[in-house]
């Protein structure tokens, strides 16, 4: 297999059927009604329109995100709400996440496991950068909810927890059946227990002590765990491995690790906008419009295919910028843009600028993981020295 194949393979082995489709929708033009989905959205343009537009297009109505993970994660929580609402929640979270704050969390958090990642590969170990990253992206999520247990062990147990509820939705799901909202429950309920006992310490240094202080109550700061588990670590876990798989095949590795942070930023950017790490984003029409030539009513389900947005400008290519409507897109936009954004990048530089210094990295070993979301490796072994990946 040619190594540019590796992010298609890792898409159709995630979705092999839903995967086809997608990309079929993306030839039909920029908008499309798929019977069975919805009207799907291919063109960056009409997504962002439709993400800045909160009262046309919402995330609290049938189809729609909010049908998906309120029964899970309870009525309060931002990826679930709009209007007034979610208003003023958002600007209570403003400052949950500066940039600051999350650097030094990151910082702190990451400095032993990273240097225990940098001593293997320097020693000449082969290792797994999926395996690694999901400790890492653990460790970091532990903290924020207030984990008291900081072992690798730990750490891949909060992840596969998040994961067993991730994997129950497909590009095609709009709601969890009652079964699967009882397991995901199971899980989230006692990890509301460790946030809600850290939230009730009041100690500002952690996260959930700084939403009390924010004047979240209880309840919203549990829901804000909830969400932050299990929107931010896939994510954050899914992209490091692929990110540098995608360096090593374009043999951008040395160039990016040389290039300081300007580049390494430039490198982050590339790859979410190829890997695009939310697929597909859902919204529920509340009035009658046109989208893209394609009238729309209420009631509608909007699949807005990020992936396709984000593909159209073409394959990775550090030295192509992107248009302004493609800015990030895959981390939404308007009132939604993600609010764990500067958590998710501090922790995704930290690790990738740690990784290419203890470089040259070869990749030695890899293949696609199945049955989940989010396309990822199921295992990309990568060893420090030289040679082809």
């Amino acid at each position: 297999m040619k190594v540019r194949d590796w992010e298609r393979r890792l898409y159709v082995t995630a979705h092999p059927f839903a995967y086809p489709l997608l990309c079929a929708a993306a030839r039909r033009g920029p908008v499309v009604r798929v019977p069975g989905v919805g009207v799907v959205v291919n063109d960056a343009s009409l997504a962002r329109g439709i993400l800045m537009d909160g009262e046309t297009f919402r995330k609290d109505g049938p189809g729609s995100p909010g049908e998906l993970w309120t029964p899970v994660l309870g009525p309060s929580v931002l990826l679930n709400m709009e209007g007034e609402a979610h208003r003023v929640l958002r600007r209570r979270l403003a400052d949950l996440f500066v940039p600051s704050y999350t650097e030094a969390l990151c910082a702190r958090v990451l400095d032993e496991p990273l240097a225990r990642l940098t001593g293997r590969l320097r020693d000449g170990a082969t290792v797994d950068l999926v395996d690694a990253a999901r400790v890492l992206a653990g460790a970091v999520i532990g903290e924020v909810i207030g984990l008291e247990t900081r072992t690798e062990s730990a750490y891949r147990d909060l992840f596969e927890q998040g994961e067993r509820i991730v994997s129950m939705v497909s590009l095609r799901t709009r709601r969890l059946s009652p079964s699967q909202v009882r397991r995901a429950r199971a899980v989230l309920d006692p990890l509301g227990d460790i946030a809600a006992k850290a939230y009730a310490a009041g100690d500002e240094s952690t996260v959930m002590g700084r939403m009390r202080t924010l004047g979240l109550s209880e309840d919203e700061a549990r829901g804000a765990a909830g969400a932050f588990f299990l929107t931010g670590t896939e994510t954050v876990a899914t992209l490091l491995p692929r990110l540098i798989a995608l360096l090593a095949d374009h043999g951008q590795l040395a160039r990016v690790a040389a290039g300081g942070a300007a580049m390494l930023d430039r490198a982050v950017d590339e790859a979410m906008r190829v890997t695009t790490p939310t697929p597909v984003m859902l919204r529920s029409v509340h009035r009658a419009v046109a989208v893209g030539g394609v009238a729309v009513r209420p009631g509608d389900r909007i699949l807005i295919a990020t992936h396709n947005c984000c593909r159209a400008l073409g394959p990775f290519d550090l030295d192509r910028p992107h248009p302004p409507e493609l800015r990030r897109l895959w981390f939404g936009a308007g009132p939604h843009f993600c609010l764990g954004y500067p958590l998710a990048t501090a922790q995704i530089r930290l690790v990738a600028r740690t990784l290419l210094a203890a470089g040259p990295l070869t990749v030695t070993r890899r293949a696609a993981a199945r049955g989940v979301l989010i396309p990822t490796y199921r295992h990309l072994a990568v060893r420090a020295g030289r040679g082809t990946g």
